[in-house]
């Protein structure tokens, strides 16, 4: 088991090392230029000289995306718990919420420049907006899920709508509320980079649109790689804090294993 465990965390890092490694000897091998595909070592070396810049511009994006992350996580539980719990809000919101979800989001970000001006704003709005529908799916799929056999015996205790919903509901619906955050996290840094491509002078899309235009293309790579990462480290965050909430109703197999 010890054996195992340990493999499980070593493995991640066997797999990133490899990929880089056939990265870079594919680049040397098949001679391609830098401006096309950079090498990791010409990458990290420009990480490091612009490590000023990529720090502040990510820190930036970083503050947005958790910025409209924690309004969609807010959004998404309420309007979770009103379509879940209720059968007749369920008919007529789902389809909005569809459709909604379907808006390509990087279409309405003029809209937001629009009305809110270039800044923070629209990364904000956006980033909430890719993130909001996978939280309110998941836990009103959490709440529907519950059994109307259960249903029935707590109301024949004397159980209240409320009380199912607070006791029984809630709990069953947290492994889904979880399992949405980690996509949720990770989308809401796909917004954020969306607005900021389009509507910022600040972040690490700005960053690396400025930087495809001088040609920069390691420094646009650099960027990608420090969005990754800090889209691996809030996913892991999040998966550690289900395994020990949720731990009952997480597999063993699961990233939050190691937790």
């Amino acid at each position: 088991m010890t054996r195992d465990r340990t493999l499980q965390q070593v493995m991640p890092w066997l797999v990133v090392i490899g990929i880089f490694l056939i990265w870079e000897l594919a680049c040397v091998g098949f001679a391609v230029p830098e401006f096309v595909l950079p090498r990791p070592t010409v990458v990290f070396a420009t990480m490091w000289e612009f490590a000023g810049p990529l720090w502040q511009h990510s820190s930036y994006t970083l503050l947005t995306t958790l910025a409209g992350f924690a309004l969609a996580v807010a959004g998404g539980v309420l309007l979770g718990l009103a379509v879940g719990s209720s059968p007749l809000v369920y008919h007529g919101l789902y389809p909005v919420l569809i459709g909604f979800n379907a808006i390509p989001k990087v279409a309405v970000v003029p809209v937001l420049v629009v009305w809110f001006g270039i800044g923070t704003i629209p990364a904000i709005l956006t980033a909430f907006m890719i993130s909001f529908f996978p939280i309110a799916v998941n836990v009103a799929t959490g709440l529907a899920t519950l059994e109307p056999e259960l249903e029935d015996v707590l109301r024949s205790l004397g159980a209240s709508r409320i009380d199912i919903l607070r006791k029984v509901g809630l709990p069953r619906s947290l492994p889904y509320f979880f399992a949405s955050l980690k996509v949720a996290v990770t989308l809401a840094f796909v917004g954020s980079v969306i607005a900021e491509t389009v509507a910022s002078n600040e972040g690490i899309g700005y960053l690396m649109l400025q930087a495809s235009s001088r040609f920069q293309i390691p420094l646009v790579f650099a960027g990608l790689i420090v969005i990754a990462a800090m889209g691996v480290i809030m996913y892991f965050l999040f998966a550690a804090i289900e395994g020990r909430l949720t731990g009952w109703a997480t597999r063993k197999t699961e990233f939050a294993a190691g937790s």
